[in-house]
This record gives structure tokens, C-alpha cells and sequence, in this order.
């Protein structure tokens, strides 16, 4: 069966397949989504969905592991 079938005119989820839940971020480590974000996903509008894809980007920067020790004292 074609995914054609499927295809709609909707922004794509940034859904990776990597679905694990960062504990106290309480974001997927995959998208970057908040539990809600990803509960909503198919009944937001495509203006909500577009908001958060923009703040993706930025979230994932936030979720990059932190330089320690020398090279972090280096930089600074």
C-alpha cells in the first residue's frame, strides 16, 4: 500500500522514533516535545504545531550535554 493513502497537507510531526522521556526535563529525547506537545499532536492547529517546531531547535541546544573540566574552562 502507497503512503500516498496517507499524505495530508499538515506540517509533519518532528517525531524521530526515538521515544524516551527525559526525566525532570519531561521532553523526548527523539523531538523534543513536552508529553502534552506529543498527547495534542494530532488535534492541535497547523499555527500551534508551526510554534512548536520553531522552538525545537532551540530546545535541542538546551538538551546538549554540558562541557566539563578543562575544555570548559578553556573556552570560558
Amino acid at each position: 500500500m502507497s503512503d500516498e493513502v496517507w499524505k495530508r497537507d499538515e506540517i509533519d510531526s518532528p517525531c524521530q522514533k526515538i521515544c524516551l522521556i527525559q526525566p525532570g526535563a519531561e521532553t523526548c529525547i527523539g523531538c523534543f516535545r513536552t508529553r502534552r506537545e506529543i498527547a495534542l499532536w494530532s488535534r492541535i492547529t497547523p499555527e500551534e504545531r508551526r510554534a512548536i517546531m520553531a522552538e525545537l531547535p532551540a530546545r535541542a541546544e538546551a538538551a546538549k550535554p554540558k562541557r566539563r573540566g578543562r575544555a570548559a574552562r578553556l573556552r570560558d
